[in-house]
This record gives C-alpha cells, sequence and structure tokens, in this order.
C-alpha cells in the first residue's frame, strides 16, 4: 500500500532516516515522482467518481426526473441539500475513523458503498425514496474529500503541495466535464427497457463506480511510511499517527482564531461551487438549448477551470505564496458571478462569464484548502482541521441548493446575488487570515514559518 514497496512501517530511528534526511536533490525528485505516479491517480479517481455521483442529479434533472418522481415545489432542492445534513455531521468523525483504519481499507469502502446507494437512487419511485438515498450517499461520501486532503498532506512538503491539492480538485472540474459528456451520451439511452434517462445516468454511473471501488482497495496507500518520514519532519512538525484524538484536542484547535476564520475561508466558495456543480447545465438550458446540447455546453467552463488551476498551482509553489492567487482567483469569480447578474440580453457574453467565474472559484478552491491544511502541523491538527474547514464550508452547500429556482429562470438574480455576497465574505476571512499568519510568524524563532 506504499509508493516505495518493500519498506516496512517505522517504529524508530534507522538509518535510513538519516539517508533521506541527506537525500541529493535528484535523488528526492524521483522519490516524489513515485509518490505521485502511485498516489495521485488512485485518489484522484476515487474522487472523481464521489464528485459525479454527488452532482449527477443535476444532469439527471434535464430528463424528466422531477415529471417522473411527480416533483413539486422545493422537493428538487431539498433532495440536493439533505446530503449535505448528513456529510457535515459525519466529516470530523470520517477522519478520525480514517486514522483507526487504513485508508486502503476506509477510501475503498466508502468508495463502494456510494456507488451502491446512486445504484439505488436510480430505481427511486417518489420523493420520499429519493431523499433517503441522497441522504445516506452524504454519510458514505462525507470521509471522502477531506480524507484525501488528509492523506496527502502527511505525503509531502507544504511547498511541493499546491500542485497535488490542485490536480486532486480539479478531478471536481474534470468530474464536472466528464459527468456533462457521460450524460450526454447516456441520454441517447432514454427508453431502453422503459428507463427515462434519468435513471441510467444514476445506475450506470453508481455500477462504474462499485467496480473501481474494489481497485481501490488494492490501490490505495496508508499513511506514510519510513522512507518519507524524516524528509518531512521538519517540514510538517512531529507526526504523531498514534496519537489519541481527545476532545481537549479538537476543542484547543476549534478554538484558535486562524482555524475559526479557516471555515470562512472556503464557505463563501462552496456557495459558488456547488452552485456550479449543480445548476450548471440549468443555467445553460435557460439559454435555449436542448437538454443533449446543454450537457455539451456545459464540458468547457469546466475544462477552462481546470487549466487556470492547475497554472495557477504552479505559479503559487513557484514562488511560494498563496495569499495573492487568492486573491487574483476571487476578483476574476467576482467578475464572471458580477456580469451574469448584470447582463442579461446577450447569451454569448453570459457564457463567457459563466467560464469566468468557474475558472476563478475552481481556481480558488484548493489554494486555500491547501494554504490552511499545510501550516497545521501533525496527524492530529490535519485530522480534524482538514474535516473542520471541509465540514463547515459545505455549510454553504444548503443555501446553494436553494439558489437556483425555477421561478428565477432565466436571469438566476437569487443565486448570482448569493454568489457575490458569499465570495466577498471568504476573500474578507483569507485577508484576515493572512494577517493572523503574520503575526504569528513574528513570534516565530524556529525555521517553520507559516506560508503566507
Amino acid at each position: 500500500m506504499n509508493p516505495v514497496h518493500g519498506e516496512k512501517a517505522a517504529t524508530g530511528a534507522t538509518n535510513a532516516d538519516t539517508t533521506y534526511a541527506n537525500m541529493p536533490t535528484v535523488e528526492e525528485k524521483r522519490l516524489v515522482l513515485k509518490m505521485d505516479l502511485r498516489i495521485m491517480p488512485v485518489l484522484t479517481v476515487v474522487y472523481i467518481m464521489a464528485f459525479i455521483d454527488r452532482v449527477n442529479i443535476g444532469n439527471a434533472q434535464l430528463f424528466s426526473l422531477s415529471s417522473d418522481l411527480a416533483l413539486h415545489g422545493n422537493q428538487y432542492n431539498i433532495a440536493l441539500s439533505v446530503f449535505f445534513v448528513s456529510y457535515i455531521v459525519f466529516e470530523i468523525p470520517a477522519n478520525v475513523l480514517m486514522r483507526k483504519i487504513k485508508p486502503h481499507v476506509f477510501m475503498s469502502g466508502c468508495m463502494f458503498l456510494y456507488g451502491f446507494l446512486v445504484t439505488m437512487q436510480g430505481l427511486v419511485s417518489n420523493f420520499g425514496g429519493l431523499v433517503v438515498t441522497r441522504f445516506l450517499l452524504g454519510i458514505a461520501e462525507a470521509g471522502v474529500f477531506p480524507g484525501c486532503f488528509y492523506l496527502l498532506s502527511m505525503w509531502y512538503k507544504r511547498l511541493e503541495a499546491q500542485r497535488r491539492f490542485s490536480f486532486f480538485v480539479n478531478a471536481a472540474t474534470f468530474a464536472g466535464a466528464f459527468g456533462s459528456l457521460l450524460a450526454t451520451g447516456i441520454g441517447h439511452m432514454d427508453g431502453i427497457r422503459g428507463y427515462h434517462a434519468w435513471r441510467w445516468i444514476f445506475i450506470l454511473e453508481g455500477l462504474a463506480t462499485c467496480v473501481l471501488a474494489l481497485g481501490a482497495f488494492f490501490l490505495v496507500s496508508d499513511f506514510r511510511r519510513i522512507h518519507t518520514g524524516s524528509r518531512l519532519a521538519e517540514d510538517q512538525g512531529e507526526s504523531d499517527l498514534e496519537a489519541a484524538v481527545t476532545w481537549k484536542e479538537t476543542i484547543r484547535l476549534l478554538r484558535n482564531p486562524r482555524t475559526i476564520v479557516a471555515g470562512f475561508m472556503y464557505f463563501g466558495l462552496t456557495m459558488s461551487g456547488y452552485s456550479l456543480a449543480y445548476f450548471i447545465p440549468t443555467i445553460v438550458a435557460s439559454h435555449g438549448y436542448s437538454p443533449i446540447q446543454s450537457q455539451v455546453h456545459s464540458i468547457p467552463p469546466w475544462a477552462a477551470a481546470l487549466g487556470f488551476s492547475m497554472v495557477l498551482a504552479y505559479t503559487s509553489d513557484k514562488t511560494r505564496q498563496r495569499f495573492p492567487y487568492i486573491v487574483f482567483s476571487f476578483l476574476m469569480a467576482l467578475a464572471g458571478a458580477i456580469t451574469l447578474f448584470r447582463l442579461h440580453h446577450n447569451r454569448y457574453a453570459q457564457y463567457g462569464a459563466l467560464c469566468l467565474y468557474t475558472m476563478g472559484v475552481f481556481g480558488a478552491v484548493p489554494i486555500v484548502i491547501c494554504w490552511y491544511v499545510m501550516n497545521l502541523e501533525g496527524h492530529r491538527n490535519r485530522a480534524i482541521g482538514t474535516a473542520w474547514q471541509v465540514a463547515f464550508g459545505n455549510t454553504a452547500g444548503i443555501i446553494s441548493t436553494f439558489a437556483f429556482p425555477v421561478k428565477d429562470r432565466p436571469t438566476y438574480q437569487l443565486g448570482y446575488s448569493l454568489g457575490i455576497a458569499f465570495l466577498c465574505l471568504s476573500l474578507v476571512a483569507n485577508a484576515a487570515y493572512f494577517a493572523l499568519c503574520m503575526m504569528d510568524n513574528r513570534k516565530r524563532d524556529g525555521k517553520r514559518k507559516l506560508i503566507l
């Protein structure tokens, strides 16, 4: 379960520690490349399938889901929001659980469970069935996103991490594009065996997830072993993998001003991120496209976000800074959201603004998470801190599910105005975190300064 085979778990200092602590640059690069090839692809697949299974209801909505299940009023939005209720509640417990059982068991188990639930979602016959499966789906997926960040943070140095975090988060942008492409193809199965296309979207994507979960059991890496431990010791602080997570330690971390602010840093982005994930096909359809055309036109905003985010991540790691790139991304997202809010009569300009909005939001998300998580020290802090930031931020996901009601079509004033307000809130929180890190660095005499 490790990038370098044949190594045993660390039980104390050995000659290997000294060897890797003084590793030549070329050798260290080879090790990092081996880690990348072993760790990143499988975690990316795990998250891609989680994201697709979470948001494919937005694609399914274009293929008679509401009419077949006799949904009316806000019932569709309620079905979206119940996912976040269970998702938020179980995120911190899930990260703690992953410390107790090995990540390869935890991640593959979660993956199989959420794949099974999505398949069942394709067989529901009423609103109640949809709500139950969405609620259970939130529990199954609760540990995946924060858990993957937690796992990645314990393998990489702080100034190596941004490109990896951005690549991982942009699995969501790829998933958005790939999910729309899949839905376009599956849409042609409408009527096969008496099932409308929305059922096939859930059934086929859920079954694919279950199959991939079997491979994940053998391929997901566990926490770092002896060959990388000393390489990261000075950069990350003491590992404390075996230390228990107590209520006292949890409350101590959650009372830290930087931890509180970190939740708000991600909060506003989540509102916009999930709005885009759930409603891009609906927004595009409001421009007069058919369901199939809407799926196709939902792909470019995600592709643009992927390219932009990776360029931003590379530059951020090279310059060893986070805050300037976060500000730039927020300004881009605000420019897109304000254009969408104000301009309603030019669908080409609106489409361009939608791409800008998506690029800004998903350019900022991985930097915001990486900045906070990689400034934490040790397993306990990262297990709790990662889950806290993601859980608190995801409370905005509940709001996002009600942001684009059908009655607002085609201008969606409520959704865009909320996006603008929440982005401004998060931008202020990021500025506050920057100020707190600067104040903290002035008090630190050691080498481990917080990244700015």
